[in-house]
């Protein structure tokens, strides 16, 4: 199996969603969609290739090779998916969290706000795609209300917001909310779309029960490929133990950022098969808080590991 590019300006299909998807482009149709939309959800499970697929509908819809409604599908020869895919579309701007930054900073929105306030490219629609809302901080989202209060004409503002985190309510209130959920049947379904695969012949079937997202699923295959790991030879413990030893969330972003969740699993789990479920729950919450604090400190992540590993892996 080959890494998997997740960008979603790659995912030329639109997996799951079909009637959602179809419903907001009746409400563009019939100028009802708001201009104001926040896509809450867990992180992977779509709200991105959902927005580029709404996008590329709106901007290719005057151009050749355009959006294509009855299959769900972005043509990869169409003008505007080619120069979205390098960010130069004159009439769309993204605000994303920069690499190595915890907020998106106040500069960026201010750009934003000189892209809105300049004359579209032949008077059509501008779009302005805001990922990872929730890192906005006090200062950007300030920034930002007066220009989504008062849009200027032909603006469509979409944000999208992990549904785990939170926003601040003075945005929230500002936009129409979409949920995006999709049940375990669902998710496994569309990862194997995704994949072309059978998730449950590639990684082992705790993997399966654990997880909670599409993404989540392909960011762990990633990881595996790129390790050379064969993820139906390893449980939660043993993946832990290989993360920890190899100091794995040291070197790749995606195990940074999910190796707490890894061990909130291995705690679950662990729970199920305990006899001693007070002195597991003592376990889970005194590492729940040293999480915690490491996080909250910026504390050594490698003593909570070590400890973690020769008292609940070990012991």
């Amino acid at each position: 199996m080959n890494n998997l590019n997740l960008s979603p300006t790659n995912q030329l299909n639109l997996y799951g969603y079909d009637q959602n998807f179809i419903k907001m482009i009746d409400l563009y149709n019939n100028k009802k969609l708001p201009n104001k939309i926040l896509f809450s959800g867990a992180k992977g499970i779509g709200k991105s290739t959902f927005s580029y697929h709404l996008i590329n509908y709106i901007l290719s819809k005057n151009e050749n090779f355009k959006y294509d409604l009855d299959n769900l599908k972005i043509n990869e020869n169409n003008k505007s998916h080619l120069l979205l895919k390098n960010n130069t579309h004159p009439n769309f701007f993204i605000i994303d969290l920069l690499e190595g930054k915890k907020n998106i900073e106040i500069s960026q929105v201010r750009e934003m706000i000189n892209f809105v306030n300049k004359s579209s490219f032949n008077n059509n629609e501008r779009i302005i795609l805001i990922d990872n809302a929730e890192c906005l901080n006090i200062s950007s989202i300030n920034a930002l209300l007066k220009t989504i209060e008062e849009p200027n004409k032909n603006v469509l503002f979409l944000l999208i917001f992990d549904s785990n985190k939170k926003i601040k309510d003075t945005l929230k209130s500002r936009c129409i909310k979409f949920n995006f959920f999709l049940n375990f049947k669902e998710k496994l379904e569309v990862t194997n779309k995704v994949i072309d695969n059978d998730i449950r012949s590639i990684i082992s079937e705790e993997f399966i029960n654990s997880y909670f997202t599409p993404g989540d699923y392909i960011n762990l295959l990633n990881f595996s490929v790129e390790n050379k790991i064969n993820l139906t030879d390893h449980n939660l413990k043993t993946f832990i133990n290989y993360l920890i030893v190899n100091s794995s969330y040291k070197k790749d972003i995606y195990i940074k950022n999910n190796i707490y969740k890894f061990i909130e699993f291995y705690f679950l789990n662990l729970l199920n098969l305990s006899k001693s479920k007070i002195k597991t729950i003592n376990h889970f919450h005194y590492f729940v808080n040293k999480i915690s604090e490491t996080k909250k400190y910026n504390l050594d992540q490698e003593s909570l590991f070590i400890e973690f590993k020769s008292n609940i892996l070990n012991g």
